[in-house]
C-alpha cells in the first residue's frame, strides 16, 4: 500500500533505538527524508547508517538533550519545515509516589512531558502557517490503566493523551492532524534488558525472559516494528481523517479484565 508520504520530511525524536528507530526506518523505506533526535550523536550515526543501506533518502542527525528549551528551539530551526513530527523521546521510572522524588519526577517530565509540549508548540506553528502537517505523540498505555506503582508514568501519560485530543480537535481548523499511540508492552533494547535481569533473577537464565510474557496477549509482547507500522500508518495520507484521539496498540491488554 502506498501510504503517500514519498517525499515527505519527517523528524523523529527518540529515533536511534527502540520504536523511534522502527518509525524513522519504516518512513524511510517509504520514500520520506528523516530528521533523528537523540542525546547519542553514537547511536545516531548508527541509527543513520542502517536506515541509508535500505533506503534512497536524507537521514540528518540531531544530537540534543530535548529536555533542555534551548534544545528544542535549535532542533525546531533546524529542521525547517516538517511535514511529520514524531515525539518519542523518553521514559518515565517506575515506582510509587514515594519511591519517586520530585527530583526524579521532574527529570522525567522535562524530556517526556515538557519535551513534547515544548517541541510541538515550535513545530505547530509553522504546520499552521503551512495549512498541512502531522504531529503523532508517542505515549504509552500507563495514561489508560493506572498504576500506583507507576505514579510519574501514568499522570504524564494521561496529561499527554489529554494535549493530543485538545489540541488534534482544533489543529484540523488549519489543516493539521494531531493524535497519539499508545504501545503498551514493546521488545525493545530497553525492555528485553530489563526481562533479562529479572528472568536472572527468577529464573537463574537470562536467556529464558521471554517466558515471562507468556500471559501477555497472543503470549508474547509486541514488537517495535508491529508499533512502528501503526505509528506510521497514522503519519500518513491513509489515515487523512483522524485526528484528536489515542490509537491503542497493546494486543488488547488494557481492557483486558485479567490483571495479565
Amino acid at each position: 500500500m502506498d501510504l503517500g508520504i514519498a517525499g515527505m520530511t519527517a523528524l523523529v525524536t527518540g529515533g536511534s533505538r527502540g520504536i523511534g528507530f522502527a518509525v524513522a526506518h519504516r518512513l524511510a523505506l517509504e520514500g520520506c527524508n528523516v530528521h533523528l533526535a537523540s542525546r547519542s550523536a553514537q547511536d545516531l550515526d548508527t541509527a543513520r547508517a542502517k536506515i541509508l543501506a535500505a533506503s534512497k533518502v536524507q537521514v540528518t542527525c540531531h544530537a540534543l538533550d530535548l529536555s533542555q528549551s534551548a534544545s528544542v528551539d535549535r532542533l525546531a530551526a533546524d529542521c525547517g519545515n516538517l511535514d511529520i513530527l514524531i515525539n518519542n523521546a523518553g521514559a518515565i521510572p517506575q515506582g510509587d509516589l514515594i519511591a519517586v522524588d520530585e527530583k526524579r519526577w521532574r527529570e522525567a517530565w522535562e524530556l517526556k512531558v515538557f519535551g513534547y509540549i515544548n517541541l510541538t508548540r515550535a513545530i505547530y506553528a509553522n504546520m499552521k502557517e503551512q495549512k498541512h502537517g502531522v504531529i503523532v505523540n508517542v505515549i504509552g498505555t500507563a495514561g489508560e490503566r493506572p498504576a500506583a506503582t507507576y505514579i510519574a508514568g501514568t499522570a504524564g501519560n494521561a496529561a499527554l493523551m489529554a494535549f493530543s485530543r485538545g489540541l488534534g480537535g482544533e489543529s484540523v481548523d488549519y489543516g493539521v492532524r494531531v493524535l497519539g499511540v499508545n504501545p503498551g508492552s514493546t521488545e525493545t533494547e530497553r525492555a528485553r534488558s530489563r526481562l533479562e535481569n529479572v528472568a536472572q533473577e527468577k529464573l537463574g537464565d537470562a536467556s529464558r525472559w521471554r517466558e515471562l510474557t507468556k500471559d501477555a496477549p497472543f503470549g508474547r509482547i509486541a514488537t517495535a516494528d508491529e508499533v512502528a507500522d501503526v505509528i506510521v500508518f497514522m503519519a500518513s495520507a491513509r489515515a487523512s481523517y483522524v485526528s484528536g484521539t489515542i490509537v491503542t496498540v497493546d494486543g488488547g491488554r488494557t481492557v483486558r479484565n485479567r490483571t495479565a
